[in-house]
């Protein structure tokens, strides 16, 4: 198993917490990383860009002019696509772009994602987080000690003060564990664990 250094929030090393090989320190493939990313982007497309076509645009229905006679091309209402203000031809319509990858390909790029940052030396243990009050210089003074700018911090459970104090500061993002995705964690530099968490990742990975 990895052993990595357990520190508190003055930076200071208090113990050590052994991680599972089946999860921190598997083969990487950047393939199953780009499948599950593309598809978490994917599922975050809104698709709403859509245009009115003929049959939702406001108007009469009568014929601008007769058929025949006029020397002039035959016309139908004013609703045709080729007049200004008529419905648009082959326009985009509200659509979905999510779709899903197996369970266990998600699982594995989850592994792999942590692998990653344990092989960067990108991963951070840290004892506990715990903020008296909602206060985000508190909390962005506990980041200056420990030297990070760019972070996930992900913990066990609900911590509200630790949530809404990170709120404003840029570069950093809570998350519970049960949100923990591929995304995120590649996305920032470091990957900053509360102690009290590896159990519940170890829990969900490998169960």
């Amino acid at each position: 198993m990895a052993v990595v250094d357990v520190i508190n929030r003055k930076a200071e090393k208090v113990s050590q917490v052994e991680l599972e090989d089946n999860i921190f320190k598997i083969p990487v493939k950047s393939s199953i990383l780009h499948e599950v990313v593309t598809m978490q982007l994917a599922n975050r497309r809104a698709g709403s860009a859509s245009v009115k076509h003929r049959s939702d645009i406001r108007g009469s229905g009568r014929k601008l002019f007769r058929q025949k006679g006029t020397g002039r091309a035959r016309r139908g209402d004013v609703k045709s696509p080729l007049l200004r203000g008529g419905g648009s031809v082959f326009g985009p319509d509200p659509r979905s772009y999510s779709y899903k990858v197996p369970k266990k390909v998600k699982r594995l790029a989850l592994k792999m994602a942590l692998s990653t940052k344990l092989k960067e030396d990108n991963l951070i243990v840290i004892d506990e987080f715990n903020l008296d009050k909602i206060k985000t210089k508190e909390f962005s003074a506990v980041l200056d000690v420990l030297n990070i700018k760019n972070a996930l911090i992900i913990t066990e459970k609900k911590n509200e003060n630790l949530e809404l104090s990170s709120r404003n500061v840029s570069g950093v993002k809570v998350l519970r564990v049960e949100g923990m995705n591929v995304y995120d964690i590649l996305k920032y530099e470091n990957v900053v664990l509360l102690e009290s968490s590896i159990k519940s990742i170890e829990g969900r990975l490998l169960g």
